[in-house]
C-alpha cells in the first residue's frame, strides 16, 4: 500500500510539474490610478485590482501583479514582450494592432470637466463639446500617454485650445490643474470622487457635465498576441461568472 500512495503522490508531482511548464505565470500590469489601482502605505490596492485578482484566480491562470508606468505597459505590448496581460484599459484601434482584448470587466461612467473656478462660468458658457474645444483662449491639460476613449481623442487632437501634456499620475495633473497651471481637463468621475477626498486642494475644482459627452467606455484586460486562445477563453469565462457579462468583446 506505501508503494501505491508513493506512486500515486508521484505521479500528482509530475502532473503539477508539467501542467506548471505548460502554462508559463503571465506578469499583468497596472498602473497608478486611484481608486481602480494603487498604493497606500506600500500596500497595492484598489477595486479593479482586486477583481482582476479575482478573474485570474478564478480562471486558474497564474499570474504575478505588477505596477509599471502606462508608457512602459505599452511599449511592452508593442515590443512584443511575451506572456503578458494589462488591466484595464479602453479599445482602440491602435491598441488592438499589438494585443488582445478579453471580454469588458468594467463600464466607466461618462466623463466630465473639472475646472478651475476662475474660468468654470467660461466653459459652461459653450453650448457642446466642439465650441470648448475650440475656444483658443483656454488651456485643456492632457495625461500624456492616456487614451479618453475613440471619440474624445480626435476631438482633443483636432481643439483649437492650447494643450498642457504632461506625463503624470492623475493625481498630479489635478494638483496642477488646482494650482492653475491649466484651465481644465476631462475627469473620469471615480478618479475625482476618491482623490477629492485625499487632497484637501482639489475640493475648489468645479465639475461641469456637458450633454453631448460620449457615454462611458467599457474596461478590458488586454493580453500580448502569444497567450493562447484558450487562456483567453478561460479568462473570459471568469470575466461573465464574477461580472455577470456574457457580451461579446467590442467596444
Amino acid at each position: 500500500m506505501m508503494w501505491q500512495k508513493y506512486f500515486i503522490g508521484l505521479l500528482a508531482a509530475v502532473s503539477a510539474t508539467v501542467a506548471a511548464e505548460a502554462e508559463p505565470t503571465l506578469t499583468v500590469s497596472w498602473r497608478e490610478k486611484a481608486p481602480y489601482y494603487y498604493f497606500e502605505n506600500g500596500v497595492a490596492k484598489g477595486f479593479m485590482l482586486d477583481r482582476a485578482k479575482q478573474i485570474f484566480a478564478a480562471a486558474g491562470v497564474p499570474a504575478r501583479f505588477v505596477n509599471e508606468p502606462q508608457k512602459r505597459i505599452w511599449a511592452n505590448f508593442a515590443t512584443g514582450v511575451k506572456n503578458y496581460c494589462s488591466i484595464s484599459w479602453y479599445r482602440i484601434p491602435e491598441r488592438e494592432a499589438v494585443a488582445q482584448y478579453s471580454l469588458p470587466v468594467h463600464t466607466d461612467q461618462p466623463h466630465a470637466i473639472l475646472a478651475l473656478p476662475t474660468v468654470a462660468a467660461r466653459i459652461k458658457a459653450h453650448p457642446n463639446l466642439t465650441s470648448l474645444l475650440a475656444d483658443k483662449s483656454l488651456t485643456l491639460a492632457v495625461i500624456d500617454g492616456v487614451s479618453y476613449g475613440h471619440v474624445l481623442d480626435p476631438m482633443i487632437a483636432a481643439s483649437d485650445n492650447r494643450i498642457m501634456r504632461r506625463t503624470v499620475e492623475t493625481s498630479a495633473m489635478f494638483r496642477m490643474l488646482a494650482l492653475g497651471r491649466a484651465d481644465y481637463l476631462f475627469v473620469d468621475r471615480e478618479d475625482y470622487s476618491y482623490l477629492r477626498t485625499k487632497h484637501p486642494e482639489l475640493q475648489p475644482l468645479v465639475l461641469i457635465d456637458f450633454q453631448d459627452m460620449p457615454p462611458g467606455l467599457r474596461r478590458y484586460f488586454v493580453c500580448s498576441r502569444d497567450v493562447p486562445a484558450e487562456t483567453m477563453e478561460r479568462l473570459n469565462r471568469a470575466i461573465a461568472s464574477v461580472t455577470g457579462r456574457s457580451e461579446p468583446a467590442r467596444r
